[in-house]
Parts: C-alpha cells; sequence; structure tokens
C-alpha cells in the first residue's frame, strides 16, 4: 500500500508493507544516492531492527553508523540531541548525507529534529516501529523535544523524504505499548474517519484482532493525516483537529512524569474528559461521551487518571501550542467522523478539567 503526501514544496510516499524493513537498502536507494547513513534509534529498537536496517543500506551501497540511547520520554530531551550531534560530527556527516529515524515516537521525534537542525538541516527518513509512530508521527513533519515545561515544547517542521511503514513490527511490541497506540486510531475515527470506526467496533477486543487488522488500521489512520497535513501543513487550521485529546493528554503526561502515563493513553483519557464537559455544555451529541469511552475501553486504554490535579494540569497546558495570547484552541467531536475548533479564553480550560 502506498500514500501519497502531496506537499508542494517537498511531496514523499508513505509506504505500508509486510517485511519491508528487510528491504528498506533498496527503498531508501530510490530515494537516496549512496551517502553517509546514520540510523538514530533507542536501545531497545536497536537489539531488535538496527542491524537489520543496517546490513540492508550496506548492501545499498551506504556507508552506515549507529546511534542508540536509552529508551523513554525522558530522553527526547536537548541534552540527548547535543549527544547526537556530537555523534553526527565525529562520524563526519555532511549536508549531501542523511538520517534514518527508526522506532517509535520517541526516537522519531528526536532524529526528526536533530536532522532539521544539525548544520541548518539534513534529510531523513522515517522507520517507524511502534503502532503510536506509524499512524501518527512519522508523518506530516513535526519534529520535537521535550521540556520540564512541556512536552514537545521545543521543535521544528520537516519533512521526510519518505516513510516506510512495517507492520509486522507491531508483534514485538508489549501489550501496553501496543494497545497505546491504539489512542491514535480511536482518535482518527472520531474526528474524519466514520469506515476506520465502524472497522473498530467490528474488530474483536484484544491483540490477535489489531495485528491481523494492521494493515488496514494503518491505512486508514494514514490516509486522514495525509489529508489533513496536505492542507495544512504548518497547524494553522485544520491539522488542530488532530489534537484532538491531546490538549489534556499531554497535559496528563507532563504531571505525571514523562513515561509514567504513555502518550496514546493520555490522548484517550483526554479525548473523554473533554468530550464529558462538552456533553454537558450541550456542544456535541448526546451519548457520544459513553461511546468514546467503551471504544478506548474495549481496547485496554485508561479513561480515568488517578492522580488528577485540576491546578496542576492547567499549569502544564498553559504552556500548549494552541494557546495564543489569553485563546487557547480546544478541538471537539460533535459527532463521529467530525471535528471542529473551539477557541476559548484560556480561564475558561478550568471548567474542562472539572472531573
Amino acid at each position: 500500500m502506498k500514500l501519497r503526501v502531496d506537499l508542494p514544496h517537498h511531496p514523499y510516499d508513505i509506504l505500508i508493507e509486510r517485511g519491508a524493513l528487510k528491504t528498506a537498502g533498496s527503498w531508501l536507494r530510490q530515494l537516496w544516492q549512496p551517502q553517509k547513513v546514520a540510523i538514530i534509534t533507542d536501545n531497545h529498537v536497536a537489539g531488535l531492527y538496527a542491524e537489520t536496517v543496517k546490513l540492508s543500506l550496506e548492501s545499498a551501497g551506504f556507508e552506515v553508523a549507529v546511534f542508540d540511547f536509552l529508551e523513554g520520554e525522558a530522553q527526547k530531551s536537548l541534552t540527548t540531541a547535543n549527544r547526537v550531534y556530537e555523534f553526527l560530527a565525529k562520524f563526519g556527516m555532511t549536508r549531501s548525507d542523511g538520517i534514518v529515524a527508526l522506532g517509535g515516537g520517541v526516537p522519531g521525534d528526536l532524529a526528526a529534529f536533530v536532522a532539521s537542525t544539525f548544520m541548518r538541516g539534513v534529510h531523513f527518513v522515517q522507520i517507524p516501529t511502534s503502532l503510536t509512530a506509524q499512524v501518527d508521527s512519522s508523518i506530516g513533519g513535526k519534529t520535537a523535544v521535550n521540556t520540564p515545561f512541556a512536552k514537545n515544547l521545543v521543535g521544528t517542521f520537516a519533512q521526510p523524504d519518505g516513510v516506510l511503514i512495517d507492520p509486522n513490527t507491531l508483534e514485538t511490541l508489549g501489550e501496553r505499548e501496543l494497545i497505546e497506540g491504539m489512542g491514535e486510531v480511536v482518535k482518527y475515527g472520531l474526528i474524519a474517519d466514520p469506515e476506520l470506526w465502524d472497522l473498530l467496533k467490528d474488530l474483536p477486543a484484544g491483540r490477535q484482532g489489531i495485528l491481523e487488522e494492521a494493515e488496514a488500521i494503518i491505512y486508514h489512520s494514514c490516509e486522514v493525516k495525509r489529508r489533513v497535513v496536505v492542507e495544512d501543513e504548518l497547524d494553522n487550521g485544520v491539522r488542530l483537529y488532530l489534537n484532538f485529546g491531546h490538549t489534556i493528554g499531554h497535559a496528563i503526561e507532563q504531571t505525571a512524569g514523562y513515561g509514567k502515563v504513555m502518550h496514546g493513553e493520555g490522548v484517550a483519557m483526554g479525548m473523554v474528559q473533554i468530550s464529558q464537559i462538552a456533553e454537558k455544555k450541550g456542544l456535541i451529541a448526546t451519548g457520544l461521551t459513553q461511546e468514546i469511552r467503551e471504544m478506548c475501553q474495549k481496547f485496554g486504554l485508561p479513561t480515568d487518571y488517578a492522580d488528577w490535579d485540576k491546578d496542576m494540569l492547567y499549569q502544564a497546558l498553559t504552556h500548549d501550542k494552541k494557546t495564543r495570547g489569553n485563546l487557547i484552541k480546544i478541538v471537539l467531536v460533535p459527532s463521529i467522523g467530525q471535528a471542529e475548533i473551539h477557541p476559548i479564553p484560556l480561564t475558561e480550560m478550568k471548567e474542562y478539567l472539572e472531573k
């Protein structure tokens, strides 16, 4: 399966193909001439896939070096980025060389951020291995690192030259790691794809159903992301729809301590929380919150956060990138398959944090 992200200044393809990791070299050879390539990944993914990708790239004529860092959201920082810069400099990388982001959302975001800033930018590709990365973070050109103040506070827009998705990599994910990716998948069905929502309703609960229908789940999700990115690359309009559940979800991730709540888990809790308040205000269809809650629970996603602290969450979301002056743009889903942006005073956001 192939999808075209048809941006006028930097079009690229998303290739979804089982077993694609073993042919990464021939795929990349269609995009780049032989050159130095740095694979940036974390230590867990490196143990699973780095050697496979490295050998494939080398067989295609690339000179390859691998940098891996300790896995975890806490490592997505300027400190780790600086270590990568030093590695690239010692490797002798120039602006005509490239980076392969290999792994889940953390390696993907970090490697893309480094690629967009090292020597003012080198080209890169994404090879995502987690469900969250395959359906969301590897596509669209957002790069970022975290700070103590907020998740993804420092970043750039930089599009990859291509995205290679091998659904087989999902089989090596742990139960929690696989399930958290469904937070983003559920979001895509809600904001723009009733067909995906129906697919999720028919899907058996549990790991096996997700793995068996992985290609369809990934394709539908990537198609929504592709359409939105092409229409609004720099996140000024409809691309904000992709942030449904994220305003509160990111605040939960940050206040919990990076890594304690996974991204898709935060999104699930954020979607339920913002929807239940919006439903009380009459802004979305009656009963929709319960549908969202039941869909999340079907796949084992959390819908309630035990350590809820309204004041701490509010303080965290004041750094949200959707804040403009004293206004914040929240995303609501009035009915399945539709999303709307609601600019509200930042202080009104406190109402959406009431349990």
